[in-house]
Parts: structure tokens; sequence; C-alpha cells
């Protein structure tokens, strides 16, 4: 499977589930940052889990979830390290290496819940009672087979280590040295640049990168009067590099350019002017450029008279380096290719970037714009860029990641907003547990469990363990305990199904989706000319089978498809049209296993899941590049995924657009199935990993041939009287209760659900995961 995001504004990817964050307002030299939901996860085969979206006040506190599309799998590894940036946030640990957190630096609870006993089989089986999970967890995941101690897993127990953790002085940025404690792959210069040496052709920034961060382009609607600097020489290894600041001013139109100054390889000045705007000033900024009124009185030099001087100093190859080098370029109105911006050279996670200053301390050991000074020095500035830029390429993105920048310009953040540094009192070792590092900020753990279950956690310390005697009494302690403590742990025990059972239900569960999957088309007669049918039931999807039925007085052509979507397609767009003269009719299977088919197409078209997500056939292989040059008529696009073929590796005619919001996905559906594009879609109702999860059952039962297997009598008699240990009524109970935990929650809170199954000698149930912030 293929997939593809488009370079936009906005940066989607996992969704989180309930996260009241309150936003900074953005300073005038900082992009905007990717917005950012979490994500939930629902898996197959053995383990799986769900992130949901929060409900923010502000912006949603977001997960990337892009990153998972390929193979829907989060390991135990990858959720401990959700779990670790979870309890101590980016000013510590590197962010996961497996998705994107946006517009949060840690949540201020995190809660799990374990449903011991159930798995996604649970789920799939009993998907409309699971009504709230469905409904509040975007994103499901599968995660892979695991040992027997579940729980150990994903808090990273049995990965513990022991001897002292590295500390950091008080007031102190913490230590970069210890290369120990980062893992460069997680590095963003190392995920944008790769651990070698780069020449200066790969520093320059890209078109799409200059059109993505606003820069001056010609073409471009709101450059019409801006001033090439005519440099079109071939760029090499050996271009010269210019170094370039400005300072502006406020006017009644805008900010205008104040000041220009030019440093040349070597950081020698070779231009600094002040450039007295023809609009009246409304503010000097004097704070910032120490430029005042008096000053300008003698200043008679103008923006066009700048322009002229930079276009005649710089030579055609010349490389222009600076700091948010847009700002410069529209202050000047000029339109320059060779770009280096060190703000995105040095690139940092989730969008942000570092400032001047930072870079100069932590790279150069320079300090520069100091406070004591009454303005900033242009000079200095386009000075400390060129040098970044000069150090970049000496010693390559390697070194720069090993000094761990993200770790130390979030300490000196907190610093400067007059916060104590979590990262003050130690920095965990890779291999630390989630109990370690909820330590490390003096505070105890929560752990609620029947008291058969409640022994793993609870020789710890600072762990508090709660032991029940019902699940009743679970759900009693925690909703009291959960508001109390920053990190819980609420463990609910069911009885799992028998291994026959389970053989038998996967097996029905198969069967249920390929029946709906499948569709009839007739009657027709025996002389009819199938073409033309064949072609339009083959352009809703791609057809795993095709046959005639013939036992019927008049031929019908049975479809099984390889997806749901394309089925539930060629019913809406097929069913009562007339084709080659006979009017068709196009209908499923009537079993026992599809006669609640409507009502789980309905409930499958309002998953949280497949809400904001569109199905398309009929597209091609240049479609993705296609979509990437008109992404701007797809507000909200998130992510394009498109399947391949296991065997050739080619891409499948159909795909997956994933949107910020339903409204989005509808606005592009109409617009991609219209007569401009002629494509074939309607709204999701799989989400992708539920292919995986039904393509992991064994295509033979293990159990000997004609054996039938029945519910136990236990079972037969509660689905008669409806007790609410049945595992149909289970799942809508305690769906039900942990909506009303969830609801109860505090702003901020990240909250994962498990189904981990159960784990027998020759059976192991798929574990399943959601996760909601």
């Amino acid at each position: 499977m293929r997939l593809w995001r488009p370079r936009a504004e906005t940066d989607p990817f996992m969704e989180t589930e309930k996260e009241k964050t309150g936003e900074h307002p953005r300073k005038d030299r900082k992009r905007r940052q990717v917005s950012n939901q979490l994500v939930r996860a629902t898996e197959p085969r053995r383990a799986c889990w769900a992130l949901k979206d929060l409900r923010p006040e502000a912006k949603k506190a977001r997960l990337s979830a892009i990153l998972f599309a390929c193979n829907c799998q989060v390991t135990p590894g990858q959720l401990c390290e959700l779990l670790k940036y979870a309890v101590l946030g980016r000013s510590i640990v590197p962010r996961p290496s497996w998705c994107q957190i946006f517009h949060q630096n840690h949540p201020n609870n995190v809660v799990v819940f374990i449903l011991q006993g159930m798995s996604q089989l649970h789920f799939y089986k009993f998907y409309l009672e699971f009504e709230f999970l469905r409904k509040i967890f975007r994103h499901k995941f599968c995660l892979p087979p695991q040992s027997s101690n579940f729980l150990a897993d994903i808090i990273g127990l049995q990965k513990k280590t022991t001897g002292d953790l590295p500390k950091t002085s008080k007031g102190s940025l913490p230590s970069s040295s210890s290369k120990a404690n980062i893992n460069l792959h997680n590095d963003s210069i190392i995920q944008k640049h790769g651990s070698k040496k780069v020449g200066l052709s790969c520093c320059l920034l890209t078109m799409e990168e200059m059109k993505t961060f606003h820069f001056p382009l010609q073409g471009s609607p709101d450059c019409e009067n801006f001033i090439p600097t005519k440099c079109n020489g071939s760029i090499t290894d050996n271009s010269p590099l210019f170094g370039l600041a400005c300072e502006m001013c406020l006017t009644s139109k805008g900010r205008e350019l104040t000041r220009i100054s030019l440093v040349a390889e070597g950081g020698c000045c070779i231009m600094d002017e002040l450039v007295k705007p023809d609009i009246r000033i409304v503010d000097y900024h004097t704070s910032f450029s120490g430029i005042t009124k008096t000053i300008f009185n003698s200043v008679a030099t103008k923006l066009k008279d700048v322009q002229r001087q930079l276009s005649a100093l710089l030579p055609p190859d010349a490389v222009l380096v600076g700091h948010s080098l847009d700002l410069d370029l529209r202050a000047l109105k000029m339109i320059h290719p060779y770009l280096i911006d060190t703000s995105l050279l040095y690139v940092r996670e989730q969008g942000r970037r570092f400032k001047l200053k930072f870079l100069a301390k932590a790279i150069l050991g320079k300090d520069i714009q100091h406070p004591n000074t009454l303005q900033h020095d242009a000079t200095e500035d386009a000075r400390t860029a060129l040098e970044l830029a000069q150090y970049f390429l000496k010693y390559g993105p390697k070194k720069i990641a090993e000094l761990n920048l993200e770790s130390l310009g979030s300490h000196q953040e907190l610093q400067a907003a007059g916060q104590k540094p979590r990262n003050t009192t130690e920095i965990p070792h890779p291999n630390t547990s989630v109990l370690e590092c909820v330590n490390l900020v003096g505070q105890k753990l929560l752990f609620v469990a029947l008291e058969k279950g409640a022994t793993e956690l609870s020789s710890y310390g600072n762990c508090e363990t709660i032991k029940c005697l019902s699940n009743k009494e679970v759900f009693e302690q925690a909703r009291v305990e959960i508001p109390l403590f920053p990190f819980s742990i609420v463990q609910f025990s069911f009885d799992p199904f028998t291994p026959v059972f389970t053989e038998e239900m996967s097996k029905r569960m198969k069967t249920k989706w390929r029946e709906m999957s499948t569709v009839y088309a007739g009657p027709v007669s025996r002389t009819y000319n199938f073409r033309p049918l064949k072609r339009l039931l083959k352009s809703f999807g791609p057809i795993q089978s095709m046959s005639f039925v013939l036992e019927t007085y008049q031929p019908h052509l049975c479809v099984q498809y390889e997806v749901l979507e394309a089925a539930q397609l060629a019913i809406e767009s097929l069913n009562g049209i007339v084709v080659e003269g006979i009017c068709i009719k196009v209908q499923r299977p009537v079993t026992e296993l599809t006669l609640d088919c409507d009502i789980l197409m309905k409930e499958l078209e309002r998953d949280s899941e497949n809400r904001d997500t569109i199905y398309l056939s009929g597209v091609s292989e240049s479609f993705k590049d296609h979509i990437f040059h008109v992404s701007s008529h797809f507000p909200g696009l998130e992510a394009v995924i498109l399947p391949k073929d296991l065997e050739s590796g080619k891409q499948k005619k159909f795909c997956f657009m994933k949107f910020k919001t339903f409204a989005s996905a509808q606005r592009a559906l109409n617009i991609l199935t219209g007569k401009d594009w002629k494509l074939k879609g309607r709204g999701a109702l799989t989400p992708r990993h539920l292919h995986k999860w039904l393509r992991g059952f064994s295509p033979e039962s293990r159990w000997p041939p004609g054996l039938r297997v029945m519910p136990p009598p236990s079972e037969q008699q509660a689905l008669q009287t409806l007790k609410t240990d049945h595992p149909k009524v289970a799942a809508w109970y305690w769906g039900q209760k942990i909506g009303k935990l969830y609801q109860n929650m505090n702003p901020g809170t990240l909250c994962l659900i498990l189904l981990p199954g159960c784990k027998r000698k020759r059976w192991l149930a798929s574990r399943y995961l959601q996760a909601a912030w």
C-alpha cells in the first residue's frame, strides 16, 4: 500500500480524543503549525488499539495518522514510546518514532482501559453494540503478537534497567553530550536530510517548500510587482553564499523595509543600508530595530535603490541565506530562486521553528541579540545565518542531530515562560519504563483491577493498586480515583470466547464480509450481451471473482468485490437502470449473516474513522501527481491512500482520500465524481486495518471436519434472558460505562482502550486497541 500526504499548510495524521488545549498567539516569524488530533487504533489479529478525537476549545491536539496507513500496525514498544512522551512531554523525551503530535506538549492525564478477555473479534462481532467506541475513536490499529505479559509490554517493564540516570543541574540546559539518550533516527533533521553530509544543492529550498511557506515566486498573484534578482546560473557546491537580513517598520499599509544587510562568505558586510518607505510610518519598532524618526530625517534611499544595488551585487549563481527569508524577500519585494532558510534547514518537530538566537548559541556558541543592546543588528543576524549554513554543510546532519536541539529548545522555552522545566531532574534512559517516567515527575500511577489480576503492578512503590471484587466495583473506583492521578490503568475482566467458538465466529465474520461484498446483477436473457454490464460492474472497484448463475430461470451475474465500498456503489448506481435494453436489478445475497446489512451500512458510514474518508474507483497511476498539483482545490486533505497489489506491486485502480472534516470530504467527492474527473466514488465504509484482519483468518478450520460448533448452553440461555454477563450485552453495557468515564475525564486527557484477547496453547485471539485524546 502506498501512502501520500500533500504538502500543505496543515499536517494531519493521527487523532486524539479528549483534548481541550489553548494556543498562544503565533509570532510574526513563525510559520503555520500542522494541526493535530490523536488516534484511535483498532486492530486485528492479536492486538489492536485506538485513539480518538479530542474535544478542544481552540485547536485539537492531534496525532498524525498517515504513518500508520501502510501496515495499520503499532508495536508495543511504539505504544510505550507514546505513553512515555505523554507522561514527560517533548522537553525530556523525543517524540514517538511512529507518529507526530501537534498542538500539545504533553496531556494533563493519561488513562488506559484494558478490556481483558475481549478482542477485535468481539468488536466486529458486536459492532453495533460498541456504539460509543466506534463513534468516538477515529483511527483503529493493530498490535502484533506479543508475550503473555501484555501489560508489561505496553508500559515497558520488561525493558526495565538499573543504575543511576543522567542528571542535569537546576536552571541549566540539559546536556546533549550523552548520545545514549538520543534516538538519531527520530530526529527531524535526520528524517529530512539523512545522516550523511550533504552538498549545497541539497540544502536549497525546493519549489514545493517555497510554495508551502509562501516565499515570493514569479507568477504568484501577490507578487505581481516584485523584482527578480536575475540570478539564473547553475548551482554547484562552490556557488557563493550571501547572508541576508532585513528590519521592518509598520506603515499605514503594513510592514515596510527600513534596513537591509548583506554579508559575503568570510563575514564581510558588503551592503548595509537604511531604507525610507514611501508610506507614512506608524510604528518604527524602535525596540527591535533601533531606528527612530530622527535617524530617518537624513535617509534618502528608497526601496527601488536597494533593489537595484542588490541585483548588481549578486552573481548569477548566488545563494541567499537567511532566517525566515520569506519575510525579508517580501519586505524587499524581490524574487530569488536559490535560497537557504536556516529556520527550515535546522528543521524542528511539528512544523515549528527554532529562533536564530537559540541556534546561534546552541550551534555556534555565540550570543546575539543580547538583551542589554538597544536594537537588533541586521548585519549580525545576516552573518549568523550564513555561519549556520556553513556549519551545516561542513559537519552534516548527524553532527547536528547529536546536539539534541529539540530537547534544548524545549527546555529554553519553558524557562522563558517562567515554568520549571520537567527535565531539570533527570533525563530518562531510552529503556526506562512508563512506571519509572511517572516516578521522575514525582507522581504515582493508579492501577484498578479485579483482585485476581491486580498483582502485576502492586509490588511497585509508586503504583497505587486498588483490588476489586467485580467489574462494577472497578467502574465505581475508577470514577472516583481517575481525576486524582496523572496516569491511570483500569482493567476490566471478561470471560473470553472458547477456542472452538472463536474459530467458528472468525469463519462466520469472514463469510459475512464476503457476502456483504458480493452482488447479483440480473436477470437477463440467455442471448444477452454481457460486455457492457461487465464493464459497468468493473468500473466500481476491484473484482475478486465474477461468475454466471445458471440455476435461476434467467441468468444472473455474481460479482464478488475486493472492497465493500465497490459492492455498495454498484447497488446504488446500477440497481434499476437499463443496460442493453434490460432493466437490471442489483442486490446482495440474503442470508442470516446479511439480514442486518442495511443497518450495518448506515452505521459504518457514521463510524468516526470512515466519516471523513471517501472511496474512489477508476484512478490512474498519475492520479497522485494530478491531485498534488491541484491540492488547493481540496482543502483539508490529509492523505491519499493508494493500495498496491501484493504480488505485482502495481498500484490498484482505486484509492481512499482522508480529510480533516466531513464537509471537506463531501466537497471533494462532488468534484471528483463530476464531469471533469469522471471518477466513481462514495463515502468510505471500511477502515484499512479491517482488510488486514480478515486476511489473517485461517482459510481452513483447524478443527475436525464435520464438527458442528454451537454456542455453549449457558451462552444461549444468557442471550435469551439478556443477562449482563453475555458477550453481546456486555459489549453494549461496558461500552456505555466506559463512555461515562470518558465524558467525566479532565480536559487534555489521553485515553487508550485495549482489547488484548487472551493467549492459549493453540489459539490466540486478535488484540485490539482504541485511543482517544
